[in-house]
């Protein structure tokens, strides 16, 4: 059954002016629906405005940023979400204040059960056309064939070079066609999130707009607003799991045990990232890969 979104009362107290812009015609590229064609304009903040927005924005509420945000930057704005808590949060706020919201998501290949059947409820509670992306086959059969299918067991570099095929990759490939994105990210998930902002500049995916509305809310606060709207939950949550990712990679915690504890918990002294929100070295695999790739192309 879908259910009906909350109809859309007055304008938000809060109100950031948004640039002059070229109205596109309908169906044209850039018009609402229609995502922006290669080479066409982009709405993209620069250092000062990133800067003065995050401040704008400190205070503010996460549907207050995710109506701002959907009203500047329409089709050219998607949610990124693993149907984790978070994620599943913010895309019931996005879908109360725009139905049409976009949701894209990354099949790795060793997802869980239920992280699909999860995916099937969002899709039949929402009416929603879930954007999938998946690896390169090409790069995936290469990396298997001469790493094997679980080289994230042999060290660190290892596991972020699986991480960047089966996800980041394909999560770049998404960005490029954005000019932003809303993560669940927040500021007391692992120290390396512990400065995110509300709003910020994505170096690493070209520059598009990041959108953190969740930055200084607790997991009790997630909890609370998933509780009060009857919010879609991931099965794994009730079997111990507090952080939830590829199969073999992600293991119940216990009392006492940081959330992400359960990710990659064989390493020690690692980031517990994949790289998607930051940059990390995955050392000679990397360029191994990428040889292999090249000479796999001049022997066809």
């Amino acid at each position: 059954m879908i259910h009906e979104p909350l109809s859309q009362g007055a304008p938000s107290a809060l109100s950031v002016p948004r640039p002059a812009t070229v109205s596109a015609a309908p169906g044209a590229p850039g018009a609402r629906g229609v995502p922006a064609a290669p080479g066409a304009h982009r709405d993209l903040l620069d250092e000062f405005e990133a800067g003065q927005l995050a401040n704008d924005f400190d205070a503010a509420t996460p549907e207050e940023m995710l109506e701002w945000a959907l009203a500047r930057w329409q089709k050219q704005l998607a949610i990124c979400t693993s149907f984790q808590a978070e994620g599943m949060a913010l895309f019931d706020m996005a879908w109360r204040i725009d139905p049409a919201v976009r949701l894209f998501t990354v099949d790795t290949g060793r997802l869980p059960q239920e992280t699909y059947e999860i995916m099937e409820q969002v899709r039949e509670r929402y009416g929603a056309a879930i954007e999938v992306h998946v690896p390169e086959a090409r790069k995936l059969e290469r990396m298997t064939t001469h790493f094997g299918p679980n080289l994230f067991r042999r060290s660190v570099e290892a596991r972020l070079l699986c991480c960047s095929v089966r996800k980041v990759e394909p999560i770049r490939g998404a960005l490029d066609a954005l000019d932003a994105w809303v993560t669940g990210l927040r500021r007391d998930q692992w120290a390396s999130r512990a400065n995110i902002r509300k709003i910020e500049i994505d170096h690493d995916h070209g520059g598009l707009a990041k959108i953190n509305p969740l930055a200084d809310w607790t997991a009790e606060e997630v909890w609370d607003y998933n509780r009060a709207h009857d919010v879609p939950v991931h099965p794994l949550y009730a079997r111990g799991y507090t952080s939830i990712g590829c199969m073999p990679c992600t293991r119940p915690t216990g009392d006492g045990e940081d959330p992400r504890a359960g990710r990659w918990w064989w390493e020690k002294n690692a980031p517990k990232e994949c790289g998607i929100h930051c940059p990390l070295e995955t050392g000679g695999l990397e360029h191994e890969l990428e040889a292999m790739l090249h000479g796999g192309e001049a022997e066809r």
